[in-house]
């Protein structure tokens, strides 16, 4: 029987120092595969009464800092059962110091525990080999370890429940970050998890680095293009996934 109605889904792409225009086209591409998606798009949470009529949000940004009334909002769309596909860089504040070293403060402390941690730091670009941690959930199932070039290996604080269902070891220090430490005296890091809130849930997956030529702006002027987990095509496997999961298709 053919789906009689469209789902429903909202996309928020909106990620200072990354490629926004190159992720934003590459998750609509997705989304277009299934003929009964229906994908409004936005900058940011404002219009949380669209929000609250999709099954789905989907939010690739960093340093997007949602008010206290959208974060309420977002709450409420979680707590009715609504799922959240959080990308990369979803729970990053920053803050650049003189220096140009970056601060993450705990600005949004009720918007990370939605997303069930804060971004914290991050060591250079590297080689990721990233574990598959539960071998037998849907959204990895079938899945082997794999490797990806030139991925922000990211350090957060846990907030919450979380079920990891990717991973991976790195500990080096952050250099660039007024918390050059934190993280390092630990083995393993959450790459992709599952958070339960209300009715709803959030699934997390941090992999997904990419930046442009003008987007490291006024940090860097020029930038060397980087797709990172992009040009892996296990990586567009978790998207689908994780669309799918998000419309309840998986």
């Amino acid at each position: 029987m053919q789906q009689s109605l469209p789902i429903k889904v909202y996309l928020v792409c909106n990620a200072r120092y990354h490629d926004t225009n190159f992720a934003r086209l590459e998750l609509l591409k997705l989304l277009a595969e299934d003929e009964d998606i229906h994908t409004h798009v936005a900058e940011d949470f404002s219009d949380t009464e669209a929000i609250k009529q999709c099954s789905l949000l989907i939010t690739y940004t960093c340093d997007l800092r949602p008010t206290a009334e959208e974060q309420v909002a977002l709450a409420e769309f979680l707590d009715a059962g609504g799922r959240w596909f959080a990308l990369h860089a979803t729970n990053a504040i920053l803050e650049i110091n003189h220096e140009g070293k970056a601060d993450t403060p705990d600005l949004a402390p009720n918007f990370m525990k939605l997303l069930g941690s804060r971004f914290v730091a991050h060591p250079p670009n590297q080689k990721l080999t990233v574990r598959v941690s539960d071998i037998q959930h849907q959204l990895t199932a079938g899945i082997s370890d794999f490797d990806v070039e030139d991925e922000e290996p990211y350090y957060c604080e846990k907030l919450g429940e979380q079920l990891v269902l990717l991973e991976a070891s790195y500990n080096a220090p952050s250099s660039s970050y007024i918390k050059s430490e934190y993280g390092t005296d630990r083995d393993s890091h959450p790459q992709m998890y599952l958070h339960p809130w209300g009715k709803g849930e959030v699934l997390y997956l941090t992999l997904g680095h990419c930046a442009g030529k003008h987007d490291m702006k006024p940090l860097v002027d020029i930038y060397s293009v980087v797709r990172g987990s992009w040009n892996s095509p296990v990586y567009y496997e978790l998207l689908r996934r994780g669309i799918r999961w998000g419309i309840g298709e998986l």
